[in-house]
């Protein structure tokens, strides 16, 4: 690309498009003062410095006014304290380490609360106690209303008494006809065979049995 210069030489004056510009030294830095004054500027600092610290006063009291808010709200709807809601101080009993005193001081503790309490294991042994009950009912005389001299008699009685006499007839229920595409439902085997025993009660009745032969081998 032709260039226009006038430079005394023959040449036009113009501008060289192909020269790379001029690149200017560096300012002079000042470095008595030790840092950058042209930079540091303590006033934003501080400015930033004060807001945060509104910010986090303000959002303070804020959190603190929303917490006796709900507080008092929870209080409200609670009611006054009564015995289901008697806070219990356990810092006296301290690290519950293994210690049988300890175990037996959380045990009398734990048997102050109120009705119902929650389960202090899995539940094994409630539900063969449960099942124990059941047992004593289904297989035994009992009495389902003295006063009018009604007795429940153990099942296997009843389902002897059942086979003999059979059931009453019920009177006959008139059904409403299908629906289109509906099928009347067929019951082939029983939809029940009773409540099935837990694996715990299956192991209580294992070690009875192995315990009652060893009381039978040494009474031999």
């Amino acid at each position: 690309m032709p260039t226009h210069n006038n430079n005394g030489d023959g040449k036009s004056p113009g501008i060289n498009l192909w020269e790379e510009p001029h690149s200017h030294g560096p300012e002079e830095i000042d470095v008595a003062a030790g840092f950058e004054k042209s930079d540091v500027k303590v006033t934003g600092i501080l400015v930033f410095l004060t807001a945060l610290g509104i910010f986090v006063a303000v959002t303070a009291v804020l959190c603190y006014g929303i917490g006796m808010v709900i507080n008092a709200q929870m209080k409200k709807e609670d009611g006054p304290t009564n015995k289901w809601s008697t806070s219990v101080d356990v810092r006296t009993l301290g690290n519950l380490a293994s210690n049988p005193e300890l175990q037996n001081k959380m045990a009398a503790m734990s048997q102050g609360f109120p009705t119902p309490r929650l389960q202090t294991d899995d539940g094994d042994q409630e539900i063969a106690d449960l099942h124990a009950r059941e047992d004593l009912l289904l297989e035994n005389y009992t009495w389902a209303d003295q006063s009018k001299s009604k007795v429940r008699i153990p099942i296997e009685r009843a389902m002897e008494l059942i086979a003999q006499q059979g059931l009453p007839v019920a009177p006959a229920v008139v059904e409403a006809p299908l629906l289109t595409g509906d099928e009347r439902p067929v019951s082939t085997v029983p939809l029940t065979n009773g409540f099935a025993r837990t694996g715990y009660e299956h192991d209580q009745a294992v070690a009875q049995a192995v315990e009652g032969q060893r009381e039978e081998s040494a009474a031999k």
